[in-house]
């Protein structure tokens, strides 16, 4: 045998196994995402493909899922959209009982006046 017959099985066999592989572990992705989805449950915190943080309020539609952005806020979401559920972490919050009442905030931040959209140039 000349190097030339063996040089296209070798050449199919390099390109075809890595994808298989990644074929492989796409479809694995796709079947984590899939079972996230189909587990969400009301008091469940998730986070949106587009970084949006929130509680599951309604998981009883088949394609959608109701989720409270804020206290009282709830929105509508295909359930594709969900991208993760996020630990809750309870953030400690550090009280300073030795502070003046009289004292400035610390902060230096300022509001922006409210654009007029109707104004003309």
């Amino acid at each position: 045998m000349d190097l030339g017959s063996l040089l296209f099985p070798l050449l199919l066999v390099l390109l075809a196994v890595p994808l298989f592989l990644s074929a492989r572990k796409q479809k694995r992705a796709m079947a984590e995402q899939q079972q996230l989805q189909n587990s969400l449950a009301p008091g469940d915190k998730v986070m949106t493909t587009s970084g949006l943080y929130g509680t599951v309020a309604d998981a009883s539609h088949d394609t959608t899922i109701d989720i409270e952005i804020s206290e009282g806020v709830v929105t509508r979401w295909l359930r594709a959209a969900i991208r993760e559920k996020v630990a809750e972490t309870e953030e400690a919050v550090v009280v300073d009982d030795k502070a003046d009442e009289d004292e400035e905030p610390a902060t230096t931040a300022q509001v922006a006046e409210p654009l007029d959209h109707n104004a003309k140039k």
